[in-house]
């Protein structure tokens, strides 16, 4: 299907990502609409703006569908304003890993101390590279989507440390 994501999560170990990160960029986010799985999603990354629709995980939370747009920064802050309560605010790290990139987010505010990588994969079953920082899987865990931790912050999670990687 075109349109498919494919991606795996897992906690983060330590703070080498930051060393080894080629890149990184501040990110705030917020749903305009979320709910059996499917999202409406408003994004600041830097100076720029996108609007991003995703489609509920298969079984493995593994995949799913996902339209991105760029839209102009003016107009990504004007939707920000029509968007459910809470936002998502956290720094993205790059790091290469093999022929991968790993997209490591360091959260801020309600979900603080909570950090996260992602991988995204050509197929389900495609074999990648693990940095050394690299924690517990979470893949397919719904508490880890950005849109839950919206609704349910990682703080409330028994103290704020309920599924950290040994930090």
């Amino acid at each position: 299907m075109d349109g498919l994501e494919i991606e795996r999560k897992f906690l983060v170990k330590g703070d080498d990502y930051k060393r080894q990160a080629y890149s990184k960029s501040r990110i705030r986010q917020g749903y305009i609409c979320s709910g059996h799985g499917r999202t409406v999603r408003v994004r600041l990354r830097d100076d720029r703006g996108y609007l991003t629709i995703k489609g509920p995980s298969n079984e493995n939370g593994i995949s799913r569908y996902e339209f991105e747009k760029e839209i102009t920064f003016a107009e990504a802050v004007q939707l920000m304003r029509l968007c459910e309560p809470g936002q998502i605010d956290k720094t993205r790290y790059l790091v290469k890993s093999g022929s991968h990139t790993f997209e490591v987010d360091e959260f801020y505010g309600d979900n603080e101390g909570l950090v996260m990588a992602e991988v995204e994969l050509q197929s389900e079953d495609e074999p990648f590279e693990k940095p050394d920082f690299i924690g517990q899987e979470v893949t397919g865990d719904r508490r880890y989507y950005n849109a839950h931790l919206v609704k349910n912050p990682f703080k409330t999670w028994n103290g704020g440390t309920a599924g950290s990687a040994d930090r």
